[in-house]
């Protein structure tokens, strides 16, 4: 396991109340809020190391359709969760730090549990080919963290597109109904910035590249008191095994 490490200093910036309030508005209204000037600059200089580093190392090409979402596409290269976790001091005590996890639950309204499983709590992510892009989906667990670590130019895609409050419903997901009958929210992260979504209710996309270059994320993953009640199937795991049963190879 990596000893990276952030030391004594601080991960979380000291925001006024007044700002986590907005942050928290801004959340439950769009299902997303900028969240990078919670995190101090060394903390993300620090991700951005650590996931390029483990990307290096431990990257897995994906490139597939996954049924449970309408077969929209999955193509980037990954690092999978308990590979992050058993490499990754950093990432780990990241994900249990109070500091972090209290300032997300301020602006949530409730409490982050830590996800139940394991193949779900991390994600890196690696966008670098014509056309990679991570197709619409939901998320089965409430809260993500996800650190943009590297963004391409605004107009080279990789933009973030949502449309909150909606539902997934993994035997008919309706997602071109979803498309035509609410607007579409979108968004550009730079590099370093960080955002907070609530995943199993906001239908998020990437846009795809239109050229070679290169986009980095580290998703992080909480649970909610709901999701604790609830039972999955875990046959559409795309990111741990491209050869799960929702998935299909995309023919070039």
């Amino acid at each position: 396991m990596s000893g990276n490490g952030l030391g004594p200093k601080n991960v979380c910036t000291d925001l006024e109340n007044s700002e986590i309030r907005r942050m928290s508005h801004e959340y439950h209204r769009r299902g997303i809020v900028t969240v990078t000037d919670l995190l101090e600059a060394h903390t993300r200089q620090a991700v951005r190391a650590e996931a390029e580093r483990l990307l290096d190392k431990h990257a897995e090409r994906r490139d597939l359709r996954l049924e449970t979402t309408g077969y929209t596409r999955r193509s980037m290269s990954v690092v999978p969760s308990e590979v992050i976790a058993g490499n990754s001091e950093l990432v780990t005590s990241l994900y249990a730090n109070p500091q972090l996890v209290g300032a997300l639950e301020a602006i949530a309204g409730e409490k982050l549990h830590a996800c139940p499983k394991a193949d779900e709590e991390f994600l890196i992510t690696r966008q670098e080919q014509r056309g990679d892009t991570h197709g619409w989906h939901w998320g089965d667990f409430s809260f993500a963290l996800i650190w943009v670590l590297l963004a391409p130019p605004i107009d080279i895609g990789g933009l973030l597109q949502c449309v909150p409050h909606t539902e997934w419903d993994k035997s008919s997901p309706r997602i071109n109904n979803y498309l035509a009958e609410n607007p579409i929210d979108t968004y550009y992260f730079a590099s370093g910035d960080v955002y907070f979504l609530r995943t199993d209710t906001t239908l998020h996309r990437t846009i795809p590249l239109r050229e070679d270059a290169t986009r980095i994320i580290l998703n992080m993953t909480w649970a909610g008191d709901r999701d604790l009640k609830r039972e999955l199937k875990a046959d559409d795991r795309w990111w741990d095994n491209a050869d799960v049963s929702a998935a299909s190879s995309i023919k070039k």
